[in-house]
């Protein structure tokens, strides 16, 4: 996905900045998750590397160095070495940064400038960052950072104040069906309630349709707005999750429950039912970042995904008086 709807202002701002005096050597690509910011930092990156005369490579380019999540471990680095599929780590490390400070120690390959990509930089471990941070106080001639984040609070101070920022806003519901459609990917239900989910990240939403969350969507919705009294409801989600769901299809199902739960909470006119889905919306958040560190039952933790939620309906708060 190369055309994105949301991406005009960032290239205004980047070819402004690209055809003037000075260029500022570090940028920071915010915005949720979803929204083709690393697409974004490929294409401007590949801009700022290109010079008149110097054919450039289709493929991967020399001067443009991207950082994301390395292998776990040594074992997952053999497989990855060995091109096997492997397990990444949660972070963004040091010694990726150090390794690629001192690639930096050289002249870029092709031109004058060389590109660092870092995705996302919002996870880059502490000591990962006071390293980068070495690099934007005093970057090398030709050197130019982006770094895409979807939580720029979670940035050193430091690193952020060093930094230009590009916002990326999210698509428009028009925008996101047309690009769902675009992209062939499930039916209308299934786009309808991924557009409705997804608050405007289509990232998410191609997710959301990838795993066919149309049923589990109504589903979610239903146990918010009416309850569960007889457990029947929750039955059902259990069963549309899938009794041998894999991580991907529970993690899916966590981030609908959060944001159609978010939605909710945002629309309604009552105090005391915005309350109870902000708490319920907080217990959703701290299960899923909880799920992926536990040996879990899939049975047991659908079950607390449908108690969570039907306890944010509005029925609810007459269920013991």
């Amino acid at each position: 996905m190369t055309d994105w709807p949301n991406h005009s202002a960032a290239w205004r701002e980047w070819r402004q900045a690209l055809s003037g005096a000075r260029m500022h050597h570090g940028w920071i690509l915010a915005g949720k998750s979803g929204l083709g910011k690393m697409d974004f930092a490929l294409a401007a990156a590949r801009e700022l590397v290109a010079e008149s005369g110097i054919p450039q490579p289709v493929g991967d380019h020399p001067d443009i160095v991207v950082l994301t999540y390395g292998a776990k471990n040594d074992k997952e680095a053999r497989a990855q070495a060995d091109g096997k599929p492997f397990e990444r780590a949660r972070s963004i490390r040091v010694d990726q940064v150090r390794q690629m400070q001192r690639r930096l120690t050289t002249r870029p390959t092709l031109g004058t400038r060389r590109a660092i990509i870092i995705n996302p930089a919002d996870d880059m471990e502490r000591n990962a960052s006071n390293a980068l941070l070495k690099s934007l106080e005093e970057p090398p001639q030709g050197t130019f950072f982006l770094l895409v984040t979807h939580r720029p609070s979670r940035l050193l101070p430091t690193i952020r104040s060093r930094c230009r920022i590009v916002r990326f806003p999210i698509i428009s519901e028009s925008n996101l069906r047309g690009m769902l459609e675009e992209s062939g990917a499930g039916d209308t239900g299934s786009i309808d309630a991924a557009i409705a989910a997804a608050e405007g990240s289509y990232g998410a939403a191609l997710r959301f349709v990838e795993q066919d969350l149309g049923k589990l969507a109504m589903l979610i919705d239903g146990l918010i707005t009416k309850g569960d009294p007889m457990l029947t409801v929750r039955a059902d989600l259990s069963r549309a999750i899938c009794p041998r769901a894999d991580r991907d299809r529970i993690s899916a199902t966590l981030e609908l429950a959060q944001a159609i739960t978010a939605h909710k909470a945002r629309s309604t006119q009552s105090a005391s039912h915005r309350a109870k889905l902000i708490e319920t919306h907080t217990a959703l958040v701290k299960l899923a970042a909880e799920a992926p560190s536990y040996n879990y039952d899939t049975g047991l933790l659908t079950m607390e995904i449908g108690t969570l939620l039907s306890a944010a309906a509005p029925a609810s708060e007459h269920a013991h008086g």
